[in-house]
């Protein structure tokens, strides 16, 4: 297995996880042996368990402290493989058999761990991905895997890491982007106390999305977990935006400006709030999307597309939400948008007609 995934490409520091070795005093009973004096390989190992690790057989108190009183041998018996081979395991019958007769005693080298999880042993292969993305490297990993490697029945191939910790920071934002999206539209409603105004606020959300795929794409970053966080953060950003540039057009309609000078008045009107809003915001990031300190590489995506997103957010709020409240403004206030139709004949900037 080591050796396909190294023929993945942007795979580094691969290697197979290993506890370190350490020397070991190794019994390995006879069971012949043990069946002719009526012993189990149990008895065996609690009687080396004890004399080599010791066993607690009660407390001792000291005030309102206590400590285990542990039964063991003094070290002198223990020390040697000739010593620990003269040690005698009394039998059902009372007879007292040597250690050496029962098991053979040697010095040898094995593992300091045995590494488990969820009560299974497991065998962890270390790697690191270099030069691309985490996500499509597993997905080819898994493709080249699974067609050169026959798993055995019993053993169980998991991906875990950091690529785990994304699957399940992954997992939980399908729940939050739908969520976040909701309660954005609620409190669009709520300013504007009209579905249709809420719904043409929320559906330029997305062009917010523009400028941070292209700070992504600027700086050859994946799309990471940090990433994902800043295009929520985003979806703030640009419903405020579009807040404050409608709520300027409508007000202005309500006061009964013709729909082209409402556009231009409104979005001139919120044109600096806006731009100092994503100023602000870009420049406040900017020193974390270049940084490159230790722990960074979390900070960065997520900074990177905020300032793009903020940047483009503000422009494409200026140019095309006004554009698309001029296209769609008969249908926008037909369903309320506007309390008041502007007086007949203002209109498109049309003077009404003089009255004999």
């Amino acid at each position: 297995l080591e050796g396909v995934l190294g023929l993945v490409g942007g795979v580094a520091d691969l290697g197979i996880v290993k506890s370190g070795l350490q020397p070991q005093v190794q019994v390995r009973p006879r069971r012949e042996l043990l069946g002719r004096f009526g012993l189990t390989m149990a008895d065996v190992q609690g009687f080396v368990s004890t004399a080599l690790g010791g066993r607690a057989v009660g407390l001792h108190w000291e005030g309102e402290r206590s400590f285990d009183v542990v039964l063991r041998l003094p070290n002198d018996a223990r020390d040697s493989v000739e010593r620990l081979g003269n040690l005698r395991i009394p039998t059902s019958s009372g007879a007292l058999v040597p250690l050496s007769s029962l098991a053979t005693i040697t010095v040898g080298y094995g593992r300091a761990a045995i590494n488990r999880e969820n009560g299974q042993r497991y065998v962890g292969i270390r790697m690191n991905v270099r030069g691309r993305d985490l996500g499509s490297f597993v997905d080819e990993a898994r493709r080249v895997v699974e067609a050169k490697v026959s798993q055995k029945p019993g053993l169980t191939l998991v991906w875990g890491g950091e690529f785990e910790s994304k699957e399940r920071a992954m997992a939980r934002l399908k729940l939050v982007v739908p969520v976040a999206l909701v309660i954005t539209f609620g409190l669009l409603f709520a300013v504007f106390q009209s579905v249709p105004l809420a719904t043409l606020v929320l559906v330029h959300v997305p062009f917010a999305l523009i400028g941070g795929a292209l700070g992504l794409w600027a700086f050859d970053m994946p799309v990471s977990i940090a990433a994902a966080v800043g295009f929520i953060a985003l979806v703030g950003q640009a419903a405020l935006n579009g807040v404050l540039v409608l709520s300027a057009i409508v007000e202005r309609r309500q006061q009964g400006m013709p729909i082209d000078e409402a556009i231009v008045v409104g979005a001139s009107d919120r044109l600096r709030a806006v731009l100092m809003t994503a100023t602000l915001a870009a420049l406040g990031l900017l020193p974390a999307a270049f940084s490159k300190a230790m722990g960074a590489e979390m900070q960065r995506p997520m900074a990177v597309v905020i300032v793009g997103g903020t940047l483009s957010a503000a422009l494409l709020t200026l140019l095309v939400l006004p554009a698309s409240y001029r296209l769609a403004h008969r249908w926008l206030e037909g369903g309320g948008a506007s309390p008041e139709a502007p007086p007949a004949g203002h209109d498109h900037g049309v003077e009404p007609p003089a009255v004999a």
